[in-house]
């Protein structure tokens, strides 16, 4: 079988270069110009956008997007670059504001229901299986226009997933820090039941590996197996990253919502939790303290 493919012969591949590139340009000339108003993205927001995109590239471009077509490992590892960690840089280095010109499109404001958890997860987990279902897995093996379609969904899909949980879209009223908890552990079961199958499943899923597999001198099930175990691994230390990082934004906003909350009581500035647990959790708690501050200084 020959292994004449872009990743492989490491040839220009315009049809996955062009989106990055573009992406960044418009995401940092809409930073610039945010910054221009006043308004401008944190940095470190900034780094996580350049690291989401640095991780795409990487996965694609690297010798890991080559022996992706030799081998489940890398295949898989690609993968996770792509629908895990990129997506989940990407989305933490988004605002409000830097979606606003996408959001004032009306079919794309409306589709903003995509980002509520209950529907978010489903489609993730859909797009998780079905891209791993033999035939369709078979189908995008070094046929460039569905493995450019694969990579996209992955990315979308992942971003999708992500973003009830660190996205600057709306969020629903109940969809508290416990919520959050059970979707990411949630995230990780789905994930746990492929990586399980691949590992103890005691059958070949993806024969078209085997000239890649002998060629390293691994065998198919050994393959197979180590991409599942690699699968567990990353998918239970990100859960663990991500739990974590819950935890510590609770007790930021915790903190921050009592600092308002006392701030507005001194002031004769009137306050309830809800409204200031609402500007915490939106990233809008340094204006409404302007407000608490100006209408005391009044």
């Amino acid at each position: 079988m020959s292994l004449s493919f872009a990743h492989v012969s490491g040839a220009f591949a315009p049809i996955e270069v062009f989106p990055i590139t573009i992406a960044g340009v418009l995401y940092w000339g809409r930073a610039r110009t945010l910054s221009w108003d006043g308004r401008p993205v944190p940095l470190w927001r900034q780094i996580c956008f350049g690291a989401g995109l640095l991780t795409i590239s990487i996965a694609l471009f690297s010798p890991i997007g080559h022996i992706g077509e030799e081998l489940v490992i890398a295949h898989m590892v690609e993968h996770l670059l792509i629908g895990d960690v990129a997506s989940l840089l990407l989305v933490l280095g988004l605002t409000r504001s830097l979606l606003q010109p996408i959001l004032a499109i009306r079919a794309f404001n409306r589709l903003e229901i995509l980002a509520h958890p209950a529907v978010a997860l489903p489609l993730w987990a859909v797009n998780f299986y079905l891209w791993h279902v033999p035939a369709l897995y078979d189908a995008a093996y070094g046929a460039a226009p569905l493995h450019a379609l694969e990579h996209t969904t992955f990315l979308f899909f992942g971003c999708l997933m992500w973003m009830p949980v660190f996205g600057p879209l709306p969020k629903p009223q109940w969809f508290g820090a416990a919520w959050k908890v059970a979707y990411v552990v949630g995230v990780r079961f789905t994930s746990a039941i492929l990586g399980n199958l691949l590992m103890w499943s005691g059958t070949v899923l993806y024969p078209i590996y085997r000239p890649g597999e002998r060629y390293w001198g691994i065998s198919a099930m050994g393959d197979q197996s180590t991409a599942g175990a690699i699968m567990m691994v990353e998918g239970t230390f990100l859960a663990l990253g991500v739990l974590a990082w819950i935890f510590l934004e609770v007790a930021r906003e915790g903190t921050e919502k009592q600092r308002l909350l006392d701030l507005a009581h001194d002031s004769g500035f009137a306050l309830d939790e809800a409204r200031a647990q609402r500007a915490v959790a939106a990233g809008h708690g340094a204006r409404l303290e302007e407000r608490i501050v100006g209408r005391d200084g009044a």
